[in-house]
């Protein structure tokens, strides 16, 4: 999937102590992952360097490597800004695992951090750009026993489906979807949590999206958040970082005090101004925030993930290929801005 200003998951690792595609076309909320500038009201990059495994094999690097063999050594280097950072990994297809396994086998023999997005719920996205996932629950469960399996005792974050909650919430995912929806990511919590160096973030949307973060307490709750290690936000949105902490301490403190982790992969600029039609879809003008990092100077905040893979398209908006699908000139956008 790719999407989201709140659209359309990663298991943060035990080494951590500590971590969709709208409904309407119109909702400019919805998301559906050199340091970067700094932006109003943005807090400072941290200092610390990441526990997060960074893959040699990600499209941003083979993209590098591309670009060198053609000579465009400028468009290589600033595309660095994204093959040198840790992304998180979203297994597709019916058998997650071999994805999964090269990269924990990566990772560990770097004695690195595996993130990961569990995205795989049955009526995903409610049909928008990132529609599919699981036949039905069986499979589900199945997958996830596969993605959990998969892990093992590696060191691992997973992020539980992007938008699955928030889409319950907002009405987006018909109610007679909300009973199982929410047995299966208390299922889901649970499975995973089996393996000793996993942690799971359930995914709660982004500020802008739905705003009254008091609505997603039940919810969440039947949904298991308290097995969680916490909750997610900003998955592949915009919302600035600032903004982002300020309704996960209220959430978190609905919640009993729960940590949670924010995607800053594409948050550098903000969203989009204005209430533009899919101000969540392939933005123009946006860039790389806060590199990804658990030295997040904030006792709630987990770490700060690349949850949304930065050159990864939205959706078949704004001239972009299909969701999920690398986008390098997008990509190349992203990065140029990061360093201006």
């Amino acid at each position: 999937m790719s999407r989201r200003t709140t659209v359309t998951a990663v298991v943060l690792a035990a080494a951590l102590l500590l971590t969709g595609s709208g409904c309407s076309s119109d909702e400019p909320a919805r998301s559906p992952v050199g340091p970067p500038a700094a932006t109003s009201g943005e807090a400072p990059a941290p200092t610390g360097g990441s526990p997060f495994w960074v893959d040699p094999e990600s499209d941003a690097a083979q993209q590098v490597r591309r670009y060198e063999a053609q000579g465009r050594s400028d468009d290589a280097r600033v595309l660095k800004r994204i093959s040198e950072q840790p992304v998180a990994d979203w297994p597709a297809g019916d058998d997650p695992a071999p994805e999964i396994r090269r990269a924990v086998s990566g990772a560990t023999a770097e004695d690195r951090t595996a993130v990961f997005v569990a995205y795989n719920i049955p009526h995903r996205d409610c049909g928008m750009y990132s529609a599919g996932g699981a036949r039905d629950g069986q499979a589900y469960r199945a997958w996830v026993d596969a993605f959990a399996s998969a892990i093992g005792d590696a060191s691992a974050v997973v992020v539980l489906e992007p938008d699955a909650v928030p889409h319950m919430v907002d009405g987006c995912t018909p109610g007679q979807y909300h009973e199982e929806r929410s047995v299966l990511l208390s299922e889901a919590i649970e499975r995973l949590k089996r393996q000793p160096g996993t942690r799971v973030y359930l995914d709660a949307g982004n500020p802008a999206w739905i705003d009254d973060p008091g609505k997603l307490v039940e919810p969440l709750r039947r949904a298991g958040i308290a097995r969680a290690d916490g909750f997610s936000l900003n998955v592949s949105n915009f919302q600035e970082t600032s903004v982002v902490r300020d309704f996960g301490a209220t959430l978190s403190g609905l919640l009993g005090g729960m940590h949670f982790t924010v995607d800053t992969s594409r948050n550098g600029a903000g969203p989009l101004p204005g209430d533009r039609a899919e101000a969540w879809c392939n933005p123009p003008g946006r860039s790389l925030g806060v590199p990804p990092t658990d030295r997040t100077g904030d006792a709630l905040v987990d770490a700060y993930l690349w949850i949304k893979r930065p050159g990864d398209s939205d959706g078949q908006c704004r001239g972009g290929p299909a969701a999920g699908t690398w986008w390098p000139e997008y990509a190349l956008g992203l990065a140029r801005r990061a360093g201006s």
